[in-house]
């Protein structure tokens, strides 16, 4: 995806001596030689909780939607939050937000989106109306009919479209380090079709994996964990797998959709009590200065007063991985405020 999908104009609304910091690499290292040829769809891919499915049709296909469902541990407090996961991840990745929120009192709903995780991975136009709509039939499926949502990195892209379109089922939401913070679709050289996007796609290495990943820590490498690596290992694994060809199909189509189908007018529909949240550092969005301007400009965007800014210094892209005693307290806060 070309880097003009995510570049920005704007200031920097943090200090400057965080907002000029440069991006750093993290150390290279040989493409491993012990990874072995993986499912994808996940299966051998180690979940903090058992899996579920929702049957769909989608595009006259049967696609099955994975999902956890996961119990409150401490006292129930009567609401479910449903964590959209990012891009380059799936639900697997949730397991720290899960188990605070589970102390918390809050049943917790994480789903594969479909093309994702153990979810089905069908040839379809991908669009966000359509993982919304699938979303909003997974609680309806469980009898939720309210729900907080956290959507994390292009799962923020997805919690905006959602609660645009299903405003009466958001009781809070959190748009936590989105991705798609403006509209890229102008300003550079039109895309690439399918075709080509596909060639690159399916040549996919190891290398470009990592250094994908890498930008999450590009504000500091020394936050690079053997956790982080777990996840290039799995996403490498997958372009081993004989049915790589067909899962490069679908992740190119996803693509498309990450480019073509941009959620900067939905923040203005969301009705929601909403946190713009997360890791200051980000340099997704070309710079860090450009993510804390669109990440202000989200929450002022909100209507009524709704949106609340809420950026931790010194974190980047995926705070929860990199350091969740930061991370948790807020995001939980927020969430608790919500079911007083």
């Amino acid at each position: 995806m070309k880097q003009a999908l995510f570049a920005l104009i704007a200031a920097a609304v943090l200090a400057p001596s965080l907002a000029l910091a440069q991006p750093q690499e993290i150390p290279p290292i040989a493409t491993p030689t012990d990874v072995k040829p993986a499912s994808i769809t996940s299966e051998d891919v180690e979940y903090p909780y058992p899996s579920k499915y929702l049957p769909l049709t989608l595009y006259g296909q049967d696609v099955r939607m994975a999902y956890m469902d996961v119990p409150p541990s401490g006292t129930p407090n009567g609401h479910t939050v449903m964590l959209f996961h990012g891009n380059n991840f799936a639900g697997f990745y949730f397991g720290v937000i899960i188990d605070a929120l589970r102390k918390e009192g809050f049943r917790v709903v994480v789903p594969d989106q479909i093309g994702y995780g153990r979810s089905s991975k069908p040839i379809i136009p991908f669009s966000f109306h359509d993982l919304a709509r699938n979303s909003r039939q997974l609680l309806r499926s469980l009898n939720i009919e309210k729900a907080m949502i956290v959507g994390h990195s292009a799962g923020g892209m997805l919690s905006a479209r959602f609660s645009s379109q299903y405003p009466d089922a958001v009781e809070r939401l959190v748009i936590y380090n989105p991705i798609g913070v403006q509209d890229g679709r102008f300003g550079g050289r039109p895309s690439d079709g399918f075709d080509e996007q596909y060639k690159r796609t399916l040549a996919t290495t190891f290398q470009q994996i990592r250094s994908g990943i890498a930008r999450y820590v590009a504000h500091n490498p020394k936050a690079w964990t053997p956790e982080f690596e777990k996840y290039v290992r799995i996403r490498y694994a997958w372009t081993l797998s004989a049915d790589w060809p067909h899962y490069a199909k679908v992740q190119t189509l996803i693509g498309q959709m990450l480019s073509q189908d941009p959620v900067i007018n939905d923040w203005a529909h969301i009705k929601a009590p909403t946190l713009v949240f997360g890791g200051a550092e980000d340099y997704l969005a070309g710079t860090t200065a450009n993510f804390q301007a669109r990440m202000k400009h989200i929450a002022d965007t909100i209507p009524n007063g709704n949106g609340k800014l809420h950026l931790i210094p010194g974190l980047g892209h995926v705070p929860h991985l990199e350091d969740a005693a930061k991370t948790l307290p807020p995001l939980v806060a927020f969430l608790k405020e919500g079911a007083k």
